[in-house]
């Protein structure tokens, strides 16, 4: 049987008419609340969640912090000794004097107020910070609006006892600082500190724990109320401190009760914090999620993000993103979604957004090739103006710089990024086929083939970063494609073949190859590197978007510049939008380890070739070179005949050279019969000129039955509607005739 446990308790039990009732409720009380003063410190530690969740890089250091729960605000749980002393010792004069040596109750206190409450006279409650922590820990001891019933009052001064017999001094006051509500949703020391005064616990001076000891007694009180109250504390803290030395607290009291520096997320890592809630289930909240990052590389990688779009402010381009990948597990190194306080629209995610790769496709095009046996590494490929009738019209690819090379190898055309030869390419695998195989590769492409087109070369789908990024992984690792993961697993999908290993290694060595880019990024670009690596850049249209992604032995590494409103940039290339990043991003991953060039798979051969030109003295196409091959598929020479020159001179510089006997044989051989031509809304109509060119000699062109231009070609800047273009000879006499019609906005007829 259970004694009263103090002297006071026995001197009302001897009036047993008077407090029967109450000794019965005290004994009900005792059995009801005890419960909750069973649970351990480690328990209650453990149990506490807070309404953020931390996420951790692989080492477990802190990348990043949101927000998971709406309903409170609570902080991380600080241990005592992280509290500053100043705000131990208020909390201690101000809610509890004699906290360390009563056990539990202190029922001095509980005499004065009782004696107090029979006269009818104010006091302070005898409430010690035990039996708050009592009523904090156990649901039905909480205080209602009314205040806490007889019964709630008896247990919590059980439940206190039994609290002070399992746990330790230090453990009730850390215990209770966690726990105890301060201000509105503020709940427990880290989250107080953090959003008012905006410092750890540990930084808490006099006037920060005064002002926090007082909220702890009235926590939504006015704020006249609340510097009151701080300043009887602050007085407790020094008691030598004058009425003076509390002016100017009713200011410091009103500006930290309407300071929220405590935001909802900060950190390095946003997007992946959000990446990672997003995939839990409803009301989860971890504490924390350990993901695959490296705290430094995130760092790194935000840093130079940010550094180099400032440098490019001037050219209108606020948005960037990039990736990094670990080539064997497909594990996220550093995932870096947007520029943050440069951007407009921080919000977005440029690692998972859709966006236009432009030519950053063209490697898997020709790898589909090269495993089709359609081309070798050494093939010839025409580059010059080209016309594709299709469903919709004519497509016309033009190059990034608007000029043409003639014929060039496979390897040039690859590694110097040329459109018209991929187009070529494209015509030869397919679009359906290509798509296929972007498909086999991980691109979320939402249409078939047919619906892009021959565009499709060019990058014309929209696909995420982090997609196109482990889709060049697979080229790393010879044609294997996996998932990539932000978290360890512990049983990682194994990788299926998605591509020809052979043709991902010939890829790769023409993307390793310095002299194969050299016609358009010179042959000492910020792409080289002092170790073997691999990259290809890519513009989409309009400079909208701006790609640089490759890989070495160990890391491949994606990176995204342009504006998240897909607003155009301002004179931004290759090498001056994207490149630059993924330069410095490679060269800081191996500044100690290096990275050799992958062995070549089964099935790959290497044998000298030589590009030969009709004609002793005329000079070869390119130089000779030690190039790779599918087996089967290897020659040691590659030439064009005199007819195909002959073509090449008409499609790529007129007719210059070429005779023609027969006048009547003249006919127009571009545009084709019924072309639809459509006019790009985003492109000046000035430079959107339509390539004319005929067979024959002494032409005149007429547009619309009116006097255009001489010769075999011209250029002709169109205007919508439906037209006639006819050639002549030198008499007048219609000698072809197409019709073509042109659609969208053009320049009206003063312009032209």
């Amino acid at each position: 049987m259970l004694q009263p446990p103090n002297p006071f308790l026995r001197q009302i039990a001897a009036k047993p008419v008077a407090v029967a009732c109450a000794i019965t409720i005290f004994f009900i009380a005792a059995c009801a609340h005890s419960i909750c003063a069973a649970a351990t410190f480690n328990e209650v530690k453990a149990a506490h969640h807070p309404s953020d969740t931390l996420i951790l890089d692989r080492h477990g250091e802190v990348l990043h912090r949101l927000r998971t729960d709406a309903t409170v605000r609570r902080g991380q749980w600080v241990a005592l000794a992280d509290v500053s002393s100043a705000l131990r010792t208020a909390l201690v004069l101000s809610e509890d004097k004699r906290f360390y040596e009563h056990s539990g109750v202190d029922w001095r206190a509980v005499s004065s107020a009782a004696w107090a409450n029979l006269w009818n006279s104010k006091t302070r409650g005898a409430s010690t910070i035990t039996m708050q922590l009592a009523g904090l820990l156990d649901d039905d001891l909480k205080r209602e609006k009314g205040g806490r019933s007889v019964v709630q009052k008896l247990g919590q001064t059980v439940s206190a006892q039994w609290l002070e017999r399992g746990w330790r001094k230090d453990q009730i006051l850390e215990a209770y600082l966690n726990l105890v509500p301060f201000r509105g949703e503020l709940v427990g020391i880290d989250a107080l500190s953090q959003t008012l005064f905006g410092k750890a616990a540990h930084g808490l001076d006099l006037r920060e724990a005064a002002l926090a000891a007082a909220l702890v007694r009235a926590p939504n009180a006015k704020a006249a109320q609340v510097t009151q109250r701080a300043c009887s504390v602050l007085k407790l803290l020094e008691p030598t401190t004058s009425n003076a030395d509390c002016e100017g607290l009713d200011l410091f009291t009103t500006g930290a009760l309407e300071r929220r520096d405590y935001s909802a997320s900060q950190g390095l890592a946003p997007h992946v914090a959000r990446q990672l809630t997003r995939s839990l289930a409803p009301n989860v909240r971890p504490v924390s999620l350990k993901t695959t990052l490296h705290a430094p590389l995130q760092r790194f990688a935000v840093q130079t993000l940010q550094q180099h779009l400032r440098e490019l402010a001037g050219r209108h381009v606020q948005d960037g993103a990039l990736v990094v990948l670990d080539n064997a597990s497909g594990q996220v190194l550093a995932w870096v979604g947007s520029s943050g306080a440069l951007s407009s629209a921080a919000e977005v995610d440029g690692v998972t957004a859709l966006r236009q790769p432009g030519s950053t496709l063209k490697p898997f095009l020709y790898a589909q090739a090269f495993a089709e046996r359609r081309l070798t590494a050494a093939s010839l490929i025409e580059d010059s103006a080209a016309q594709i009738q299709t469903s919709a019209g004519l497509y016309i690819p033009q190059n990034y710089d608007h000029q043409f090379k003639g014929w060039v190898s496979v390897r040039t055309a690859l590694g110097a990024s040329l459109n018209v030869p991929a187009v070529r390419a494209l015509v030869m695998v397919s679009p359906d086929a290509f798509h296929k195989q972007l498909v086999k590769l991980g691109l979320p492409l939402k249409e078939s083939g047919d619906f892009y087109g021959y565009s499709l070369a060019l990058g014309s789908a929209e696909v995420p970063l982090l997609s196109l990024t482990n889709a060049y992984r697979a080229l790393a690792n010879g044609g294997r494609v996996s998932p990539t993961t932000l978290t360890f697993s512990s049983k990682a999908p194994a990788p299926a073949a998605a591509l020809d290993a052979r043709a991902a290694f010939i890829v790769g060595d023409i993307l390793s190859d310095r002299l194969a880019r050299a016609r358009t990024f010179g042959p000492d670009s910020v792409l080289a590197t002092r170790f073997w690596s691999a990259v290809k850049t890519g513009t989409s249209k309009d400079m909208r978007d701006n790609w640089a992604i490759g890989w070495s032995q160990r890391y491949t590494v994606g990176v995204w510049v342009g504006n998240a409103s897909g607003a155009p940039m301002w004179d931004v290339s290759g090498s001056s939008g994207a490149a630059p990043i993924w330069a410095a991003l490679m060269n800081h991953l191996h500044q100690t380890q290096a990275s050799r060039a992958p062995k070549p798979p089964l099935g790959v051969v290497q044998m000298p070739v030589q590009f030969a030109t009709p004609g002793a003295s005329a000079a070869p196409l390119e130089a000779a070179r030690s190039e790779w091959f599918v087996q089967g598929t290897q020659q040691a020479v590659f030439a064009m005949d005199s007819v195909a020159t002959t073509a090449r001179s008409i499609s790529s510089r007129g007719q210059k050279g070429n005779k023609f006997t027969d006048q009547s044989s003249a006919r127009i051989t571009a545009p084709a019969p019924g072309t639809i031509i459509g006019l790009d809304p985003d492109i000046p109509p000035k430079n959107q000129r339509v390539s004319l060119t005929a067979e024959g000699k002494n032409l005149r062109w007429l547009i619309d039955g009116k006097p255009f231009a001489k010769g075999s070609t011209a250029l002709w800047l169109p205007w919508p509607g439906r037209h006639v273009i006819q050639i002549t000879d030198a008499k007048g006499k219609v000698l072809d005739e197409v019709r073509a019609e042109v659609r969208g906005a053009g320049v009206n007829s003063a312009q032209r």
